[in-house]
């Protein structure tokens, strides 16, 4: 590596720079490479040449190990430490002046004992290391809806997931130094000690500091850190929402595209529906599904009053295990080249493999060791895949657009065995507001020992939401503007179960029926039945032709159960309340006058 690092006795500034235009940067990075002393610092450039050194150094120290070069060329896997395979929202921090603004749904500390704590750990870290700098653009390089942010680190494996996620390299400096304000991130893997690990983010200073992991959530700082928590703040101090949605363009036999943005907790489908494909019905008529986004949704108001949309990442960093060709065949073919895996299996020919492959036996487990299925899963569950957008055969060169997409619905969802119907239109905005505030999944037995307790994920944000959820929730609400011009709201539920414990709902491909019910609402083309908790479609109104619904499934799936909702606008209303009187009133109000009306 040493080829394309500069030593520390060298200037720490940006290669090319003039010094005043990036004086804030290099003195931020010399300040930090004081502290962390490294034997090197390297400015990452985003290079063809400087991306394969960085492999070829890894792949000589053993952090990546290259997998078959005929079935996955370009491909390789990395295996984490064994106590480092997951984000740790336990000792994730969010440090701001008053403790009220970070609120009940975020672990608190004070920023200058936030400060104290991360720069006690980071002091003397990084010797005998290289110290990598990597400037980078969430969203497309050239898109006002955009922002940049500068990671310091110590792991080559974080660079070359950054240069597939992001936007890295020479450009992304080029636009810091136009506009001389980016989001600081500083990271070590230190000595890989969970005692030892935190991750402290500083909204009110646009800064994160991560210590400890080299897991993607708590690494790849542009991802959660900054497109959500930080992004999150930022977006409310300048009028724009920075959201844990999927983007998806909706293309009808006429040619004509609607883009959806739609918010899932986790193990709810988001990704599958991302890419999903067509029922074969409907690609014979001409519908087709285009990827924008899989995870992070960036909304600015245009000025025609709609809110447009970027992707503010530039690939996917997606869970392995059940990904297969039934379940979305779109992301295992976007995976088959050029892909970091991570924590996954390996076969006897040297492919990566996980549970719900279609295929393939693995002989060696993510620890390294030879696979026994009774001592766990070849993969870990929460092993991951790291590829470029734009190697999904749905991407949508609209995912470059500068000036975003529109967005015609806003949908959540979660996990639901009972009472939630397949799908529902809030009445109005301040409603729609209402639905993702009280969104959330149900446990099951088998996961906690009782049915049907609720867990409350508002907007799916639960974990990413950088202030007090109260004050997030008044943010949303200030939208509707007169003049503003906003997407329908949408509630599904494709989890629904019958007496039986089976699903009601094929999901899938089949998903594309209710899209399509949606947007025809947008357009005013489908009718609906109005009961208290929203809109539900009318009979004969969604397109079942082809599906097999039982009589159970269709009372279930498309009905309204008034008793069971009065216990979950009580539950609701219970929730709000957690939030003190920074809720705002018209949320509060909106929920009493549900509540009212399931009485009648």
């Amino acid at each position: 590596m040493n080829a394309i690092s500069h030593d520390i006795a060298k200037p720490a500034a940006a290669p090319g720079s003039e010094g005043s235009k990036l004086a804030a940067l290099n003195a931020w990075v010399a300040q930090v490479a004081a502290l962390t002393r490294p034997d090197a610092i390297h400015w990452c450039d985003g290079s063809d040449a400087e991306n394969d050194a960085l492999i070829a150094q890894m792949q000589a120290d053993g952090t990546l190990i290259k997998l078959n070069e005929t079935t996955h060329p370009g491909s390789y896997l990395h295996r984490s430490h064994p106590d480092d395979v997951a984000r740790v929202e336990h000792l994730t921090f969010v440090c701001t002046t008053k403790q009220d603004d970070a609120g009940p749904n975020n672990h608190w500390m004070s920023p200058a004992d936030g400060h104290a704590k991360m720069d006690a750990l980071f002091d003397g870290c990084m010797k005998g290391r290289t110290m990598y700098v990597i400037p980078y653009c969430m969203g497309p390089i050239d898109s006002p809806l955009s922002r940049c942010g500068v990671e310091i680190t110590d792991s080559p494996y974080v660079v070359a997931n950054m240069r597939i996620m992001t936007r890295m390299g020479a450009p992304a400096l080029a636009r810091i130094e136009r506009e001389g304000k980016f989001v600081r991130g500083l990271h070590s893997i230190g000595e890989l000690d969970p005692e030892r690990r935190f991750i402290m983010h500083f909204p009110e200073e646009l800064t994160i500091k991560s210590f400890g992991s080299g897991y993607g959530g708590n690494a790849l700082l542009g991802k959660k850190c900054h497109a959500l928590r930080i992004a999150s703040h930022q977006a409310r101090s300048e009028g724009w929402l920075a959201e844990h949605m999927l983007i998806l363009g909706l293309e009808n036999p006429q040619g004509e595209t609607h883009y959806i943005a739609a918010a899932f907790p986790s193990a709810c489908g988001k990704t599958n529906l991302a890419m999903l494909i067509p029922p074969e019905g409907y690609r014979a008529d001409g519908w087709k599904v285009w990827t924008v986004g899989d995870d992070i949704c960036w909304m600015r108001p245009g000025s025609d009053g709609r809110l447009y949309a970027i992707n503010p990442e530039a690939g996917f960093f997606g869970v392995a295990p059940g990904t297969s060709g039934k379940s979305n065949p779109n992301a295992l073919k976007s995976i088959q080249s050029n892909t970091i895996f991570t924590n996954v299996g390996v076969t006897a020919d040297n492919q990566p493999w996980w549970e719900g492959l279609d295929d393939g036996q693995p002989v060696t487990d993510w620890r390294g060791n030879a696979y026994d299925a009774a001592k766990g899963p070849a993969a870990h569950p929460n092993s991951r895949f790291t590829v470029s957008a734009r190697q999904c055969p749905s991407y949508s060169a609209e995912a470059e657009n500068a000036a975003g997409v529109p967005i015609s619905a806003i949908v959540f969802g979660g996990r639901r065995p009972s009472l939630v119907p397949l799908v529902f239109e809030a009445r109005d905005w301040t409603h729609g507001v209402l639905v993702g505030a009280a969104m959330g999944s149900e446990t099951t037995a088998a996961a906690t020992g009782a049915v049907g307790v609720m867990r409350r994920d508002p907007m799916a944000m639960k974990p990413f939401c950088g202030y007090n959820f109260a004050d997030y929730f008044t943010h949303w609400l200030s939208f509707d503007q007169a003049d503003a011009k906003l997407p329908k709201i949408f509630h599904v539920n494709w989890f629904r179960k019958g007496d039986d414990g089976s699903f009601l709902w094929p999901g899938f491909g089949e998903n594309l029926r209710v899209l399509e019910w949606m947007i025809q609402r947008v357009e005013g083309k489908a009718g609906s039945v109005e009961t208290p908790i929203g809109h539900l479609p009318k009979d004969g109104e969604l397109n079942l032709d082809g599906v097999e619904l039982t009589d159970e499934a269709r009372a279930k799936l498309f009905g309204f159960e008034r008793e069971g909702w009065q216990a979950e606008f009580d539950s609701i209303g219970q929730y709000l309340d957690e939030y003190g009187p920074r809720m705002p009133q018209a949320l509060k109000d909106e929920q009493q006058r549900i509540a009212r009306a399931l009485q009648n």
